[in-house]
């Protein structure tokens, strides 16, 4: 199982090879008209309540670069921030690190012993407008196919109970993949939907830092993509994948979904290498816009490489390609039709100021809680959560082909700004340009 300090450890290891952001510090006066580096502040916004319901909160953690956002502005350093205003945590574990009742107890925010009371505010309705289930780091158990087995469901389940006790729905953000077992992944997407609740989830890095920026319209006649990852195959996979999918669902005729899946490692993910399974242009140019070892063959660089083979409803083919220990970001290359050469892309996750990509996955939700409506799509990672686990099962079982009708999903994509717009001073309520 992976645990906290060493997953960032290794994660920072990497990242200190991006790009860091140069933004200075914003001025700490919050709610007057002023222009900064994010562009001029909005008028006022009344802050929507929000709970934090957690898994363990230690700093560098999700919940230090969400939560800790709210608490004290954009750049976790006083300054404005989101028009959220934090009512009450649930945690579920403390651990030598943790900075939960630190943070509690700086801005007198009640950590809770449960989640309806966490909803609730200890009254007998709900009292927030939203809320955050950060089901990321802390000590799980993981199962046979390395997949750690966060509370995500369990979380889930306790909202939409406090939520059908006292007859109010309000938005849910999820972090990272739901699940992760399909069953538990088809449970969550069901309840949301049989409730109504307005509910986003997924990575930080579709809304994050992108280098280079390259278009890719809605519509656009994409003939070929690429995407390779770093890190763990359950922990970073799906961030390899949600890179992916954020491009491949703007091509002509939408997202349709997945048909089926599997997942080669070994000499068997080499010989698809060497036998075009992985186009070698795409590759080469998803290569060249991310940190990796100079001068090393990646058969020797790897640790534990994998590649996700899945192919789409409309024939359309996924490749990611993980390859842990030899290159140090997500970098992914799109072939489109009439241009020579891919276009490629790094997903930057930037250290300073806070993991300011992060900023823009709470941005996203900011608005998503004041206007009652997810920014974008959540059958993104609905699609993506399964696509990994069911390249998880193929790994363990001897790399067979999974037929998967119950990924025929079909979706509109958005076209939902990416980093560094919107601006983060913007008012929630303000359309998107």
């Amino acid at each position: 199982m992976t645990q906290p300090a060493a997953s960032h450890s290794s994660r920072r290891e990497f990242l200190q090879q991006l790009a860091v952001g140069g933004l200075g510090p914003l001025a700490a006066s919050s709610l007057v008209p002023q222009s900064g580096l994010w562009g001029a502040l909005a008028q006022p916004v009344t802050p929507k309540p929000v709970a934090a319901i957690l898994t363990h909160y230690f700093t560098g953690s999700h919940a230090d670069v969400l939560v800790g956002k709210i608490l004290e502005g954009w750049q976790k350093d006083g300054g404005p921030g989101p028009a959220l205003s934090l009512k009450a945590m649930y945690v579920d574990q403390f651990h030598n690190n943790d900075v939960a009742r630190e943070m509690a107890k700086k801005h007198n925010v009640p950590i809770v012993n449960t989640i309806e009371e966490a909803l609730t505010l200890g009254g007998k309705s709900i009292a927030v407008d939203g809320v955050l289930s950060i089901g990321e780091h802390g000590h799980y158990q993981s199962n046979a196919k390395g997949q750690t087995l966060y509370p995500r469901r369990r979380f889930l389940h306790a909202i939409t109970q406090a939520f059908e006790k006292h007859g109010r729905v309000v938005p849910v953000f999820n972090d990272k993949h739901l699940g992760p077992e399909w069953d538990d992944i088809l449970w969550m997407y069901r309840r949301v939907r049989e409730l109504k609740v307005p509910f986003m989830a997924g990575s930080s890095l579709p809304v994050g830092f992108r280098d280079p920026d390259p278009v890719i319209p809605l519509d656009s006649e994409i003939e070929g993509a690429l995407v390779v990852g770093y890190s763990g195959l359950d922990i970073y996979g799906l961030h390899a994948l949600e890179c992916l999918q954020c491009l491949v669902e703007r091509r002509r005729g939408g997202e349709r979904g997945v048909k089926r899946v599997r997942c080669l490692t070994g000499d068997a993910l080499w010989q698809a290498v060497d036998g075009g399974v992985v186009d070698r242009e795409l590759l080469q140019a998803a290569l060249k816009v991310v940190p990796h070892a100079a001068n090393v063959d990646p058969r020797q660089g790897a640790q534990d490489p994998a590649l996700f083979q899945f192919e789409y409803v409309d024939g359309f083919q996924g490749r990611v390609l993980m390859l842990p220990a030899y290159v140090g970001g997500n970098g992914v290359a799109v072939k489109l039709r009439g241009q020579v050469q891919p276009v490629a892309t790094r997903f930057e996750e930037r250290l300073q100021p806070h993991y300011p990509h992060f900023a823009y996955l709470l941005k996203a939700i900011e608005r998503m809680i004041h206007t009652g409506r997810p920014s974008y799509p959540v059958e993104r990672t609905l699609l993506t959560s399964g696509v990994l686990d069911r390249a998880l099962t193929s790994r363990v079982e001897e790399s067979r082909w999974i037929d998967t009708p119950e990924l025929q999903i079909a979706y509109t994509p958005v076209d939902y700004p990416h980093a560094p717009h919107p601006d983060l001073l913007s008012s929630p309520l303000e359309p998107l340009s």
